[in-house]
């Protein structure tokens, strides 16, 4: 049987971004199934190498092509023509892609576009219409995400599939693993300190230097060797706060705040999220958020702004898993290429009481809400779930809309009435 094949734009697939990772799942859902050879244009990230690799465990089905950026015309025109692609999936923000929509026509002539969609909030972006309409399918990973495509472009096609997590990874632990792992790892953690945990890229929207700040004054009133916060980040990263500045400004040194800089596993983060009693992130936007929920996967608790797609992984409507904060505050920000978005900011008061709640809060209870938070993502953001409903949405859309010379469904020409 002729195998259908993904042309893939991303961040690089084996990389660490929540992006990364999320390509990798999909097209290894895809992969496994040994119907598809796909071609990754692997971007976002500085290269030393620019040479296609292939992984040893799917061989020639998937070459990794390293691209600057997420490519440009002149490398899907090349990797069209060359490949001669079925699909054509792309996944991240779509301020990225204006330069791929405004090739459609060329490129949907021959077979669909599909769009994996993430958009962190709203009032409805309907200067991103144009943007939708250029698409045969798209996908959202969010609630949020799949009401403002349904609002601003109804006439797409339109899917929902959320992120996911390797449950089978981001799993509890045992008491005496946890324990090995710390020892083998030399991480200064004090068994009667209580411990918070963060793990994001250092960006502005993280709020990282605000939460060191907010956990200062946290610490001000329970003490300053009661509880430290990990931070699995980079604190000289271009687009963030200097991380150590801030902490050696505030004397936050000494076990109090840690910064993990290392880029580790799957299994090694898991370590990290068992070793926590909660996970944070207090992002003003955030398209979905997926450290907290390989936290709730861990069955470690959750304190998050109800912004974006972290709102939904918080409660389910009727049980909550850990603490989910109201914003203080929504202005509308936006730029030349996104004139309006809400940023949902939080207020010092609001994420110290939420510190102080959660470390009040006792341990058969904490542990009452992982275990309730773990059956959440079982239940709602499964693994297998989530692979099964992509490789069976390539199919369906192969069938759908055809590529080539069995184009389905798709007309290059617009007639409007005048």
């Amino acid at each position: 049987m002729k195998k259908i094949k993904i042309l893939s734009i991303s961040d690089h697939p084996l990389s660490p971004s929540g992006v990364g990772i999320q390509t990798k799942y999909v097209l290894e859902a895809a992969l496994r199934t040994g119907m598809f050879e796909v071609l990754s244009l692997a971007g976002a990230i500085k290269h030393d190498d620019y040479g296609a690799t292939r992984l040893e465990k799917y061989g020639d089905d998937w070459i990794i092509k390293p691209v600057d950026g997420y490519g440009n015309r002149d490398v899907i025109r090349g990797a069209i023509k060359q490949f001669k692609p079925d699909v054509l999936w792309f996944m991240t923000d779509p301020r990225f892609y204006e330069w791929l929509w405004s090739m459609d026509n060329e490129i949907r002539t021959h077979l669909p576009m599909v769009y994996y969609h993430v958009w962190d909030n709203y009032p409805y972006p309907h200067f991103n219409k144009p943007y939708y309409d250029s698409n045969d399918v798209i996908v959202t990973i969010s609630k949020v995400t799949n009401d403002i495509v349904k609002n601003v472009s109804p006439e797409v096609d339109l899917r929902h599939i959320s992120h996911s997590v390797d449950t089978n990874m981001f799993k509890k632990c045992s008491d005496s693993d946890l324990e090995k792992f710390v020892k083998e790892n030399i991480i200064e953690r004090d068994k009667d300190k209580f411990v918070f945990f963060w793990n994001n890229r250092n960006a502005r929207r993280k709020q990282s230097g605000s939460l060191i700040y907010w956990f200062k004054d946290f610490l001000d009133v329970v003490g300053h060797d009661k509880a430290m916060l990990i931070m699995h980040t980079d604190p000289k990263d271009p687009n963030g706060q200097d991380l150590e500045a801030i902490i050696e400004e505030l004397s936050l040194g000494n076990g109090k705040v840690l910064l993990s800089t290392n880029k580790y596993p799957p299994e090694v983060l898991s370590m990290l999220y068992n070793m926590a009693d909660c996970t944070i992130n207090i992002s003003d936007a955030e398209g979905f958020g997926l450290a907290t929920l390989e936290s709730l996967s861990c069955e470690t608790p959750i304190i998050v702004n109800m912004t974006g797609g972290l709102q939904e992984q918080v409660t389910n409507g009727e049980e909550w898993f850990g603490i989910g904060l109201e914003p203080t505050s929504k202005a509308i920000i936006g730029s030349q290429g996104v004139p309006y978005i809400y940023e949902d900011r939080l207020s010092k008061e609001v994420v110290v009481d939420a510190l102080l709640r959660m470390y009040n809060t006792s341990k058969k209870e904490r542990e009452a809400i992982g275990k309730r938070g773990r059956e959440h993502v079982l239940k709602n953001y499964n693994f297998e779930n989530f692979k099964k409903a992509w490789h069976e949405l390539f199919l369906e859309i192969h069938e759908k809309y055809g590529s080539w010379n069995e184009r389905k469904n798709y007309s290059s020409g617009k007639f409007e009435e005048i």
